[in-house]
């Protein structure tokens, strides 16, 4: 299938429990990914000429031709080797991993970091980052004491979670689970036991219950979890092995515009009014597309149906079909260049485009056009695309593919289920062979309708440690997927009665 639908390589970084650097490859077409090799990186020097060598191999084992783009993640020196891949292989394009870059895009909104890092910047993110020091506070008063965290669990069976700083959204998911507890932390700080134990720290207790119970504190917490949902929601779709690449660039627009809509709200302002905070919200999210926004992102936009129908136009007038955006015009002629060197083939391309785009020509009929806002992109393609082959081809290749490294960020827990703590004396060449059993026979038993049936559909959401519903108990550790949380609230909600709600 990747001749005709195209792969992208993903690659992510990974140490095992040897501290081993290991380097994951895999390749991914039309959602279903499957993992090629990882290597051990020890002793070497992980530069970009290093990366590129390694991402060259890859390209040339899975066939040059098929691979449409490379997915990394933002560090320099997997851009410098994206950099070295697209002179080596023009027709091959470099793409940073969406969710890295929206996880960064929170990151510099609660940590008070601006792109120009000004005073005004900081002082007007500075509230949230505290607010995200008092939750991690107060998590980390009631979890580091027996006593206290014993008290907790009377009131609350759902645990505080201990979320890396490394994971996706990780103080997002933080806040999430403080407001589902909300009403269990209340209830816990009026008790008698909590108001009869001492300890040797009296002032810590005292700032945890008057937190808990400030209205105006749980208001501050409710505002960041709404402007920043739609950022959220979007790093949470795109997190996916399931093709996104041709809708990343209209959801980032649509996240910038709802995230606008929140913040005007709560200042109880106009839209066209002035606001401070915003501003720096918006340049922190407009420097993090820039950075990420590719060529291969405009053309992708440009072969969607939908983006050129009436229905979808008429949604917002502000809206252009992506003929008419200047800059989603000359990124697609960029990225057409690179596919079609040849001047005769570049000039028949742009005809079938234009036909395409001006629903002329043999795109002129009803069906087509009725058909592109209500159909799959896909299957447009397949039913209407016929009449230009050239473009057809391309669309097939962009339709398929996805925008972030998300199945090698789960591979690594099929790494860590295979090298565990008792087999931390695997060799990594062992190591690799089970994980590549492991994974694509994964892969394999997806044809079969009852993998999404049973346990096993938990897989692709939460990797190996969803692998059972056995002895799930409770997760203390969010370490895989931004659904864990959420998992962990039905699981828990479906076996006891008495959940705090």
């Amino acid at each position: 299938m990747w001749k005709d639908k195209g792969v992208s390589i993903v690659s992510d970084g990974w140490s095992d429990s040897q501290r081993r650097p290991l380097i994951n490859f895999m390749a991914v077409s039309d959602g279903n990914p499957m993992f090629i090799k990882s290597v051990d990186c020890s002793n070497e020097r992980k530069d970009m000429h290093f990366i590129f060598n390694l991402l060259k191999e890859v390209i040339i084992e899975v066939g040059h031709e098929n691979v449409v783009q490379v997915i990394t993640d933002n560090a320099s020196n997997c851009k410098g080797a994206g950099q070295l891949i697209e002179q080596e292989f023009p027709s091959i394009v470099w793409t940073p991993c969406v969710v890295h870059t929206l996880n960064l895009a929170l990151k510099n909104i609660c940590a008070a970091k601006n792109v120009e890092a000004n005073e005004v910047a900081y002082d007007e993110c500075n509230w949230i980052t505290k607010i995200v020091d008092d939750v991690m506070q107060i998590k980390n008063f009631i979890m580091n004491h027996s006593m206290r965290l014993a008290i907790y669990n009377e009131f609350i069976h759902l645990k505080l979670l201990s979320v890396a700083d490394t994971r996706f959204a990780s103080m997002i998911v933080m806040l999430k689970r403080f407001k589902l507890i909300k009403n269990g932390l209340q209830n816990m700080v009026i008790c008698e036991k909590w108001s009869t134990y001492r300890d040797d720290n009296q002032g810590r207790a005292r700032f945890v219950k008057e937190k808990v119970l400030d209205d105006l504190w749980w208001d501050s917490i409710d505002y960041i979890l709404s402007f920043t949902a739609p950022i959220y929601d979007m790093l949470r779709v795109c997190d996916t092995d399931k093709p996104c690449l041709h809708l990343v660039y209209d959801m980032w627009d649509l996240m910038i515009e709802k995230v606008k809509k929140v913040i005007y709200m709560h200042e109880v302002k106009r839209l066209h009014e002035e606001s401070t905070f915003y501003e720096v919200v918006h340049k922190i999210l407009v420097d993090r597309w820039t950075r990420n926004n590719t060529p291969l992102h405009c053309l992708a936009h440009a072969l969607n149906p939908k983006y050129y129908s009436d229905q979808w136009l008429d949604e917002d007038s502000t809206r252009v079909s992506p003929h008419m955006d200047y800059e989603i015009n000359e990124e697609r002629k960029k990225c057409l260049r690179k596919y079609f060197p040849n001047e005769d083939e570049l000039y028949k391309v742009s005809v079938e485009y234009a036909d395409f785009a001006c629903n002329s020509g043999r795109f002129q009929d009803p069906h087509s056009i009725r058909d592109r806002y209500f159909m799959e992109p896909k299957m447009w393609w397949v039913e209407h695309g016929a009449c230009a082959p050239m473009l057809q081809k391309i669309a097939f290749k962009l339709l398929a593919q996805p925008s972030s490294s998300s199945c090698a960020e789960r591979n690594l827990s099929t790494y860590s289920f295979v090298q565990s703590a008792r087999r931390h004396r695997m060799t990594p060449r062992r190591a690799e062979d089970l994980v590549f059993i492991h994974s694509n026979l994964r892969l394999l038993s997806r044809k079969d309708p009852r993998y999404l049936e049973g346990e096993t559909k938990m897989w692709d959401i939460g990797g190996d440690a969803f692998d059972t519903f056995q002895d799930v108990g409770v997760l203390e550790v969010a370490s895989l997927s931004l659904d864990e949380p959420d998992i962990e609230s039905v699981l828990l909600s479906g076996g006891a009665d008495n959940v705090d709600p």
